[in-house]
Protein backbone atom coordinates (compact mmCIF):
# COMPACT_ATOMS: atom_id res chain seq x y z
CA UNK A 1 0.00 0.00 0.00
CA UNK A 2 1.47 3.17 -1.04
CA UNK A 3 2.16 6.20 1.83
CA UNK A 4 -0.56 8.21 0.39
CA UNK A 5 -3.12 6.20 0.23
CA UNK A 6 -2.62 5.06 4.03
CA UNK A 7 -2.55 8.62 4.85
CA UNK A 8 -5.88 8.74 3.20
CA UNK A 9 -7.23 5.74 4.84
CA UNK A 10 -5.86 7.11 8.29
CA UNK A 11 -7.46 10.50 7.69
CA UNK A 12 -10.43 8.83 6.64
CA UNK A 13 -10.49 6.94 9.75
CA UNK A 14 -9.76 9.28 12.15
CA UNK A 15 -12.76 11.45 10.77
CA UNK A 16 -15.35 8.92 11.04
CA UNK A 17 -14.69 8.28 15.20
CA UNK A 18 -13.85 12.01 15.74
CA UNK A 19 -17.91 12.00 14.71
CA UNK A 20 -19.06 9.38 16.14
CA UNK A 21 -17.15 10.09 19.40
CA UNK A 22 -18.17 14.15 18.98
CA UNK A 23 -22.01 13.80 20.35
CA UNK A 24 -22.80 10.16 21.17
CA UNK A 25 -21.13 10.26 24.21
CA UNK A 26 -22.54 13.78 25.39
CA UNK A 27 -25.83 13.02 23.78
CA UNK A 28 -27.61 11.57 27.44
CA UNK A 29 -26.46 14.70 29.60
CA UNK A 30 -27.58 17.09 26.45
CA UNK A 31 -31.16 15.34 26.16
CA UNK A 32 -31.46 15.79 29.56
CA UNK A 33 -30.65 19.21 30.36
CA UNK A 34 -31.64 20.86 27.05
CA UNK A 35 -34.64 18.54 26.12
CA UNK A 36 -35.84 17.93 29.53
CA UNK A 37 -35.70 14.10 28.37
CA UNK A 38 -37.04 11.28 30.32
CA UNK A 39 -35.05 7.96 30.88
CA UNK A 40 -37.22 6.39 28.10
CA UNK A 41 -36.89 9.03 25.52
CA UNK A 42 -33.22 8.70 26.34
CA UNK A 43 -32.99 5.34 25.68
CA UNK A 44 -35.27 5.73 22.37
CA UNK A 45 -32.67 8.22 21.01
CA UNK A 46 -29.50 6.05 22.35
CA UNK A 47 -31.31 2.72 20.47
CA UNK A 48 -31.18 4.50 17.00
CA UNK A 49 -27.91 3.02 16.97
CA UNK A 50 -29.46 -0.06 17.52
CA UNK A 51 -31.97 0.35 14.42
CA UNK A 52 -29.51 1.44 12.24
CA UNK A 53 -27.04 -1.19 12.97
CA UNK A 54 -30.02 -3.73 11.86
CA UNK A 55 -30.99 -1.33 8.63
CA UNK A 56 -27.22 -0.80 7.55
CA UNK A 57 -26.89 -4.47 5.99
CA UNK A 58 -29.65 -3.42 3.69
CA UNK A 59 -27.74 -0.60 2.28
CA UNK A 60 -24.55 -2.20 2.28
CA UNK A 61 -25.79 -5.31 0.65
CA UNK A 62 -28.83 -3.71 -1.81
CA UNK A 63 -26.92 -0.64 -2.64
CA UNK A 64 -23.08 -0.61 -1.79
CA UNK A 65 -22.23 -4.03 -2.61
CA UNK A 66 -23.82 -3.48 -6.40
CA UNK A 67 -24.67 -0.78 -7.97
CA UNK A 68 -22.10 2.12 -6.49
CA UNK A 69 -18.72 2.50 -5.59
CA UNK A 70 -18.20 2.35 -1.38
CA UNK A 71 -16.19 5.88 -0.97
CA UNK A 72 -19.35 7.02 -3.09
CA UNK A 73 -21.59 6.09 -1.12
CA UNK A 74 -19.74 6.91 2.45
CA UNK A 75 -19.50 10.40 1.11
CA UNK A 76 -23.30 10.82 0.08
CA UNK A 77 -23.60 9.34 3.57
CA UNK A 78 -21.57 11.67 5.48
CA UNK A 79 -23.29 14.48 3.72
CA UNK A 80 -26.58 13.29 4.39
CA UNK A 81 -25.56 13.02 7.76
CA UNK A 82 -23.84 16.78 8.27
CA UNK A 83 -27.47 17.99 7.66
CA UNK A 84 -29.09 16.28 9.66
CA UNK A 85 -26.77 17.14 12.33
CA UNK A 86 -27.08 20.39 12.28
CA UNK A 87 -30.77 20.32 12.44
CA UNK A 88 -30.56 18.43 15.51
CA UNK A 89 -27.99 21.39 16.99
CA UNK A 90 -31.65 23.68 16.27
CA UNK A 91 -34.26 21.77 18.28
CA UNK A 92 -36.13 22.16 21.29
CA UNK A 93 -38.44 19.37 22.06
CA UNK A 94 -37.50 16.11 21.97
CA UNK A 95 -40.64 14.71 19.56
CA UNK A 96 -38.71 17.07 16.91
CA UNK A 97 -34.96 15.85 17.79
CA UNK A 98 -35.90 11.73 17.48
CA UNK A 99 -36.78 12.08 14.03
CA UNK A 100 -33.54 13.28 12.92
CA UNK A 101 -31.62 11.06 15.20
CA UNK A 102 -32.85 8.22 14.20
CA UNK A 103 -32.33 9.20 10.49
CA UNK A 104 -28.70 10.28 11.11
CA UNK A 105 -27.98 6.57 12.80
CA UNK A 106 -29.37 4.76 9.41
CA UNK A 107 -27.00 7.30 7.40
CA UNK A 108 -24.26 6.93 9.74
CA UNK A 109 -24.10 2.60 10.69
CA UNK A 110 -23.35 2.11 7.68
CA UNK A 111 -20.29 4.22 6.84
CA UNK A 112 -18.64 1.78 9.58
CA UNK A 113 -18.72 -0.88 7.50
CA UNK A 114 -17.86 1.26 4.56
CA UNK A 115 -14.91 2.84 6.40
CA UNK A 116 -13.47 -1.37 6.25
CA UNK A 117 -14.40 -1.88 2.70
CA UNK A 118 -12.71 1.31 1.29
CA UNK A 119 -9.47 0.10 4.00
CA UNK A 120 -9.08 -3.71 2.78
CA UNK A 121 -9.40 -2.56 -0.76
CA UNK A 122 -6.28 -0.54 -1.00
CA UNK A 123 -4.34 -3.17 1.87
CA UNK A 124 -2.03 -5.55 0.47
CA UNK A 125 -1.69 -7.06 3.83
CA UNK A 126 -4.78 -6.29 6.11
CA UNK A 127 -4.02 -8.31 8.87
CA UNK A 128 -0.74 -6.01 9.34
CA UNK A 129 -1.91 -2.63 7.45
CA UNK A 130 -5.27 -2.15 8.84
CA UNK A 131 -4.54 -1.81 12.66
CA UNK A 132 -2.14 0.81 11.66
CA UNK A 133 -4.88 2.82 10.21
CA UNK A 134 -7.63 1.69 12.53
CA UNK A 135 -5.78 3.41 15.47
CA UNK A 136 -6.26 7.26 14.19
CA UNK A 137 -10.16 6.18 14.58
CA UNK A 138 -9.54 6.06 18.37
CA UNK A 139 -7.38 8.71 18.11
CA UNK A 140 -10.00 10.75 16.77
CA UNK A 141 -12.60 9.66 19.25
CA UNK A 142 -10.31 10.48 21.83
CA UNK A 143 -9.70 13.83 20.68
CA UNK A 144 -13.20 15.23 20.51
CA UNK A 145 -13.27 14.42 24.24
CA UNK A 146 -10.61 16.36 24.57
CA UNK A 147 -11.80 19.64 22.37
CA UNK A 148 -15.04 19.39 24.24
CA UNK A 149 -13.65 19.21 27.95
CA UNK A 150 -10.34 21.44 27.39
CA UNK A 151 -10.64 23.46 24.46
CA UNK A 152 -14.15 24.64 24.22
CA UNK A 153 -15.28 23.25 27.41
CA UNK A 154 -18.68 22.59 26.35
CA UNK A 155 -19.24 19.86 28.89
CA UNK A 156 -18.20 21.76 32.02
CA UNK A 157 -21.20 22.20 34.68
CA UNK A 158 -21.99 26.17 34.34
CA UNK A 159 -21.88 25.65 30.38
CA UNK A 160 -24.24 22.69 30.39
CA UNK A 161 -26.53 24.74 32.29
CA UNK A 162 -26.77 26.79 29.27
CA UNK A 163 -27.22 24.48 27.26
CA UNK A 164 -23.63 24.91 25.34
CA UNK A 165 -23.90 21.02 24.60
CA UNK A 166 -25.77 21.35 21.65
CA UNK A 167 -23.07 22.98 20.00
CA UNK A 168 -20.93 19.77 19.54
CA UNK A 169 -23.85 18.56 17.25
CA UNK A 170 -22.66 21.95 15.33
CA UNK A 171 -18.72 20.49 15.18
CA UNK A 172 -19.70 17.14 14.77
CA UNK A 173 -21.61 18.23 11.21
CA UNK A 174 -18.79 20.39 10.12
CA UNK A 175 -16.43 17.38 10.67
CA UNK A 176 -19.05 14.97 8.90
CA UNK A 177 -19.45 17.58 5.60
CA UNK A 178 -15.48 17.84 5.57
CA UNK A 179 -15.12 13.51 5.41
CA UNK A 180 -18.07 13.54 3.17
CA UNK A 181 -15.98 15.94 0.50
CA UNK A 182 -12.99 14.23 1.26
CA UNK A 183 -14.64 10.69 0.45
CA UNK A 184 -14.71 11.40 -2.97
CA UNK A 185 -11.31 11.43 -3.05
CA UNK A 186 -10.49 8.27 -1.83
CA UNK A 187 -9.45 5.36 -4.07
CA UNK A 188 -11.86 3.40 -5.81
CA UNK A 189 -13.86 1.25 -4.04
CA UNK A 190 -15.81 -0.81 -7.25
CA UNK A 191 -19.06 -2.53 -6.24
CA UNK A 192 -17.91 -6.51 -4.81
CA UNK A 193 -21.39 -7.58 -6.47
CA UNK A 194 -22.16 -8.18 -10.19
CA UNK A 195 -25.45 -5.95 -10.83
CA UNK A 196 -26.51 -8.93 -12.56
CA UNK A 197 -26.53 -11.21 -9.81
CA UNK A 198 -29.32 -11.48 -6.94
CA UNK A 199 -28.14 -10.66 -3.67
CA UNK A 200 -29.92 -12.85 -0.83
CA UNK A 201 -31.87 -11.63 2.19
CA UNK A 202 -29.74 -14.46 3.71
CA UNK A 203 -26.67 -13.04 2.67
CA UNK A 204 -27.64 -9.76 3.95
CA UNK A 205 -28.54 -10.94 7.15
CA UNK A 206 -26.21 -13.63 7.46
CA UNK A 207 -28.69 -16.04 7.73
CA UNK A 208 -26.09 -18.66 6.68
CA UNK A 209 -24.48 -18.62 9.32
CA UNK A 210 -27.32 -20.10 12.03
CA UNK A 211 -26.25 -23.16 11.01
CA UNK A 212 -23.60 -22.78 13.65
CA UNK A 213 -26.04 -22.51 16.60
CA UNK A 214 -26.01 -26.12 16.52
CA UNK A 215 -22.85 -26.46 17.82
CA UNK A 216 -23.95 -25.89 21.95
CA UNK A 217 -20.70 -24.23 22.57
CA UNK A 218 -21.39 -21.64 19.84
CA UNK A 219 -24.79 -21.07 21.03
CA UNK A 220 -23.81 -20.44 24.38
CA UNK A 221 -21.57 -17.60 23.32
CA UNK A 222 -23.69 -16.54 20.82
CA UNK A 223 -26.48 -15.86 23.56
CA UNK A 224 -24.05 -14.91 26.14
CA UNK A 225 -23.23 -12.31 23.54
CA UNK A 226 -26.42 -10.76 23.29
CA UNK A 227 -26.98 -10.55 26.79
CA UNK A 228 -23.74 -9.23 27.68
CA UNK A 229 -24.99 -6.46 25.69
CA UNK A 230 -28.07 -5.25 28.04
CA UNK A 231 -25.31 -3.95 30.80
CA UNK A 232 -23.03 -2.51 27.68
CA UNK A 233 -26.07 -0.19 26.74
CA UNK A 234 -26.29 0.95 30.49
CA UNK A 235 -22.42 2.18 29.82
CA UNK A 236 -23.45 4.24 26.46
CA UNK A 237 -26.39 5.53 27.70
CA UNK A 238 -25.66 7.05 30.87
CA UNK A 239 -22.13 7.64 31.43
CA UNK A 240 -22.01 11.10 30.59
CA UNK A 241 -25.29 11.95 32.97
CA UNK A 242 -23.86 9.86 35.54
CA UNK A 243 -20.95 12.40 35.72
CA UNK A 244 -22.75 15.17 35.11
CA UNK A 245 -25.18 14.61 38.08
CA UNK A 246 -22.08 13.83 40.31
CA UNK A 247 -20.72 17.61 38.74
CA UNK A 248 -17.41 16.26 36.95
CA UNK A 249 -15.59 18.57 35.29
CA UNK A 250 -14.24 17.54 31.82
CA UNK A 251 -16.37 14.60 31.93
CA UNK A 252 -15.99 13.87 28.44
CA UNK A 253 -12.15 14.29 28.63
CA UNK A 254 -12.88 11.19 31.44
CA UNK A 255 -15.37 9.35 29.26
CA UNK A 256 -12.56 9.00 26.50
CA UNK A 257 -10.25 7.26 28.93
CA UNK A 258 -12.11 4.57 27.80
CA UNK A 259 -11.45 4.32 24.44
CA UNK A 260 -7.35 4.93 25.59
CA UNK A 261 -7.51 1.83 27.33
CA UNK A 262 -8.82 0.20 24.30
CA UNK A 263 -5.41 0.61 22.70
CA UNK A 264 -3.80 -0.88 25.75
CA UNK A 265 -5.59 -3.97 26.64
CA UNK A 266 -5.80 -4.52 22.89
CA UNK A 267 -1.90 -4.78 22.96
CA UNK A 268 -2.41 -7.07 26.20
CA UNK A 269 -5.11 -9.74 24.56
CA UNK A 270 -2.57 -11.61 22.59
CA UNK A 271 -0.99 -12.60 25.69
CA UNK A 272 -3.99 -13.89 27.14
CA UNK A 273 -5.22 -15.89 24.80
CA UNK A 274 -1.54 -17.54 24.43
CA UNK A 275 -1.46 -17.88 28.58
CA UNK A 276 -5.20 -18.43 29.48
CA UNK A 277 -7.07 -19.41 26.15
CA UNK A 278 -10.48 -18.16 24.79
CA UNK A 279 -12.73 -19.29 27.81
CA UNK A 280 -10.59 -17.41 30.32
CA UNK A 281 -9.89 -14.18 28.45
CA UNK A 282 -13.98 -13.71 27.48
CA UNK A 283 -14.58 -14.34 31.36
CA UNK A 284 -12.20 -11.89 32.70
CA UNK A 285 -14.39 -9.46 29.95
CA UNK A 286 -17.20 -10.09 31.67
CA UNK A 287 -15.60 -10.37 35.28
CA UNK A 288 -14.68 -6.82 34.26
CA UNK A 289 -18.42 -5.63 33.48
CA UNK A 290 -19.13 -6.36 37.19
CA UNK A 291 -16.61 -5.02 38.93
CA UNK A 292 -16.93 -1.72 36.54
CA UNK A 293 -20.75 -1.24 37.89
CA UNK A 294 -19.63 -2.08 41.19
CA UNK A 295 -17.07 0.91 41.60
CA UNK A 296 -19.53 3.53 40.11
CA UNK A 297 -22.60 2.66 42.02
CA UNK A 298 -20.20 3.11 45.28
CA UNK A 299 -17.72 5.62 43.97
CA UNK A 300 -18.24 9.19 43.88
CA UNK A 301 -16.27 12.69 42.50
CA UNK A 302 -14.91 13.04 45.87
CA UNK A 303 -12.72 10.84 48.10
CA UNK A 304 -13.55 8.12 46.03
CA UNK A 305 -13.58 9.75 42.56
CA UNK A 306 -11.04 6.74 42.21
CA UNK A 307 -13.21 4.49 41.45
CA UNK A 308 -15.11 6.12 38.60
CA UNK A 309 -11.92 6.52 37.19
CA UNK A 310 -11.15 3.00 37.33
CA UNK A 311 -14.53 1.96 35.95
CA UNK A 312 -14.01 4.12 33.11
CA UNK A 313 -10.84 2.72 32.73
CA UNK A 314 -11.65 -0.97 32.60
CA UNK A 315 -13.66 -0.55 29.36
CA UNK A 316 -10.70 -1.53 27.50
CA UNK A 317 -11.18 -4.94 28.90
CA UNK A 318 -14.70 -4.95 29.02
CA UNK A 319 -14.74 -4.71 25.32
CA UNK A 320 -11.68 -5.95 23.79
CA UNK A 321 -11.64 -9.24 25.74
CA UNK A 322 -15.17 -9.80 25.01
CA UNK A 323 -16.35 -8.22 21.64
CA UNK A 324 -12.72 -8.41 20.41
CA UNK A 325 -12.24 -12.15 21.77
CA UNK A 326 -15.61 -13.30 20.53
CA UNK A 327 -15.30 -11.83 16.82
CA UNK A 328 -11.75 -13.93 16.87
CA UNK A 329 -13.73 -17.20 18.03
CA UNK A 330 -16.58 -16.63 15.65
CA UNK A 331 -13.82 -15.92 12.56
CA UNK A 332 -12.39 -19.84 14.35
CA UNK A 333 -15.55 -21.95 14.05
CA UNK A 334 -17.19 -20.70 10.87
CA UNK A 335 -15.16 -21.30 7.87
CA UNK A 336 -13.98 -19.84 4.81
CA UNK A 337 -17.65 -19.90 3.27
CA UNK A 338 -19.72 -18.28 5.99
CA UNK A 339 -16.93 -16.28 7.82
CA UNK A 340 -18.27 -12.65 6.60
CA UNK A 341 -22.03 -14.22 7.51
CA UNK A 342 -21.35 -14.90 10.56
CA UNK A 343 -19.63 -11.68 11.69
CA UNK A 344 -22.65 -10.22 10.17
CA UNK A 345 -24.66 -12.43 12.77
CA UNK A 346 -23.17 -11.38 15.50
CA UNK A 347 -22.73 -7.61 15.08
CA UNK A 348 -26.67 -8.00 13.69
CA UNK A 349 -27.73 -9.70 17.06
CA UNK A 350 -25.43 -7.86 19.43
CA UNK A 351 -25.30 -4.07 18.21
CA UNK A 352 -28.78 -4.64 16.87
CA UNK A 353 -30.67 -6.79 19.05
CA UNK A 354 -28.73 -6.96 22.31
CA UNK A 355 -28.44 -3.40 22.44
CA UNK A 356 -31.65 -2.45 21.33
CA UNK A 357 -32.85 -4.75 24.50
CA UNK A 358 -30.40 -2.96 26.59
CA UNK A 359 -31.19 0.55 26.01
CA UNK A 360 -34.99 0.13 26.40
CA UNK A 361 -34.07 -1.89 30.34
CA UNK A 362 -31.92 1.23 30.71
CA UNK A 363 -33.92 3.61 30.00
CA UNK A 364 -36.57 2.07 32.77
CA UNK A 365 -34.70 1.40 35.50
CA UNK A 366 -33.18 5.14 35.31
CA UNK A 367 -36.83 6.65 35.80
CA UNK A 368 -37.54 4.17 38.02
CA UNK A 369 -34.50 5.76 40.23
CA UNK A 370 -35.66 9.19 39.88
CA UNK A 371 -35.37 11.02 43.06
CA UNK A 372 -36.03 15.09 42.11
CA UNK A 373 -36.41 16.47 38.43
CA UNK A 374 -32.64 16.61 38.05
CA UNK A 375 -31.10 13.71 40.10
CA UNK A 376 -30.98 9.73 40.17
CA UNK A 377 -30.20 7.57 42.57
CA UNK A 378 -26.96 5.98 40.93
CA UNK A 379 -26.40 3.59 43.13
CA UNK A 380 -29.49 1.62 42.65
CA UNK A 381 -28.82 1.93 38.77
CA UNK A 382 -25.67 1.03 38.47
CA UNK A 383 -26.20 -2.05 40.65
CA UNK A 384 -28.46 -3.98 37.93
CA UNK A 385 -25.98 -4.45 35.38
CA UNK A 386 -23.43 -5.17 37.50
CA UNK A 387 -25.85 -7.94 39.16
CA UNK A 388 -26.70 -8.97 35.15
CA UNK A 389 -23.12 -8.94 34.09
CA UNK A 390 -22.17 -11.66 37.02
CA UNK A 391 -25.15 -13.69 36.13
CA UNK A 392 -23.92 -13.78 32.02
CA UNK A 393 -20.34 -14.78 33.32
CA UNK A 394 -21.93 -17.88 35.25
CA UNK A 395 -23.78 -19.03 32.61
CA UNK A 396 -21.23 -18.94 30.32
CA UNK A 397 -18.39 -20.56 33.16
CA UNK A 398 -20.87 -23.18 33.44
CA UNK A 399 -22.48 -24.13 30.08
CA UNK A 400 -19.72 -23.38 27.40
CA UNK A 401 -17.12 -26.14 26.97
CA UNK A 402 -14.69 -25.65 24.24
CA UNK A 403 -11.08 -24.53 24.16
CA UNK A 404 -9.61 -24.54 20.95
CA UNK A 405 -8.85 -21.53 20.09
CA UNK A 406 -5.50 -19.60 19.35
CA UNK A 407 -4.80 -16.46 18.27
CA UNK A 408 -2.77 -16.04 15.37
CA UNK A 409 -3.06 -12.00 14.91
Amino acid sequence: MKTKTQVQLSIMMFLEFFIWGGWFVTLGAFLGNNLNATGAETAMAYSTQSWGAIIAPFIIGLVADKYFNAERILGVLHIVGAILMYQMSQITEFSMFYPYVLGYMIAYMPTLALVNSVSFNQMDDPSKQFPYVRVFGTIGWILAGLLISFAFKWDSIDNIGQGMLSNTFTMVAIASAILGLFSFTLPKTPPSVNKDDKVKLSDILGLDALKLLKDRNFLVFFISSVLICIPLAFYYQNISPFLTEYKVENSTAWASLGQISEVGFMLLLPFFFKKYGFKKTILFGMLAWGIRYLLFAYGNAGDLFFMLVIGIALHGICYDFFFVSGQIYTDSKAGEKVKSAAQGLITLATYGVGMLVGFWVAGQIVDKNIITDELHSWQDIWIFPAIFAVVVLIIFALLFKEEIVEYKG
